[in-house]
């Protein structure tokens, strides 16, 4: 009879298993559903101009990623910052807008948004000529692999008020969010195939080249300076091109726009 009850149980958990991804799908489709407050719609046309060049069905689906992503991922304030619908909607916005293509996860390694006023400082372990040290560094956004991103809501604020300039830190957190999806940041997030990869790479690491080649002639262009610190701020500082700046940089960028379109798979150069 024990051997029978834990047999049962172990078929009970083995179907607990094969269904959660189901049961997780119908209740984001259930939310996701729901009416769209008409107070957050006037937050987001008030605070999210970024949201009007959009055609009218990604419109609906940006609007419900956001309520899944609301009622999943919660927003805290940090360092006196009280966390309101203003909050919530612009950051919750900016959060989805890469994921409005692609059919992937739901950022499903993130736990938590802390929001803090404005910059903050993270200290951090370094070593050098063998002695350890902290390193303190004032940021005003990071992710982090172990399921947190951190804001300053004014350099926030911001971004979302300004599309048209081509930065934007929640798009650039996030875009990291997606890129340590499984591993540490390095410039290459998931894709389907070898052959994908391989193109990215040839793709990325050409651009990546041709940017650090630019800034050491001390020649300017589309993209920021801070692209060239390493592959995953350059992945990160071209997404925010990318939904800022799409018609520019396709012009500037064609092979490295279209590598973009495709792993994002969206057209931000057409819905103007």
């Amino acid at each position: 009879m024990p051997l029978l009850i834990c047999f049962a149980f172990a078929l009970l958990v083995a179907a607990g298993v094969a269904l959660w991804p189901l049961w997780v799908r119908r209740r984001r489709n259930r939310i996701a559903g729901r009416p769209f407050p008409a107070a957050w719609r006037r937050l987001l046309r008030r605070h999210v101009p970024l949201v009007a060049r959009l055609p009218a069905r990604q419109q609906l689906r940006l609007k419900g990623l956001m309520q899944v992503f609301l009622a999943e991922k919660p927003i805290i304030g940090c360092g006196g910052l009280r966390v309101t619908d203003e909050v919530r909607i612009t950051i919750a916005a900016l959060a989805c807008l890469p994921l409005l293509g692609a059919a992937r996860g739901l950022y499903p390694e993130l736990r938590q948004v802390l929001v803090y006023p404005g910059a903050f400082v993270v200290q951090r372990p370094v070593t050098e000529a063998g002695v350890q040290s902290d390193q303190r560094r004032v940021l005003a956004g990071e992710s982090w692999s172990q399921g947190q991103v951190l804001l300053a809501w004014d350099e926030v604020k911001r971004g979302a008020a300004t599309p048209g300039d081509g930065h934007n830190v929640v798009i650039h957190e996030f875009a990291h969010q997606l890129d340590q999806a499984g591993g540490p940041a390095n410039g290459a997030p998931a894709l389907p195939t070898a052959e994908a990869y391989r193109r990215w790479s040839t793709v990325m690491q050409g651009e990546f080249d041709a940017l650090q080649g630019r800034l050491a002639r001390e020649e300017s262009g589309l993209i920021d300076p801070y692209a060239a610190t390493d592959p995953a701020e350059f992945f990160a500082v071209v997404s925010e091109l990318f939904f800022e700046r799409p018609a520019e940089l396709a012009a500037a960028h064609p092979a490295l726009y279209a590598q973009l379109c495709g792993y994002y798979r969206l057209d931000p150069a057409g819905w103007a």
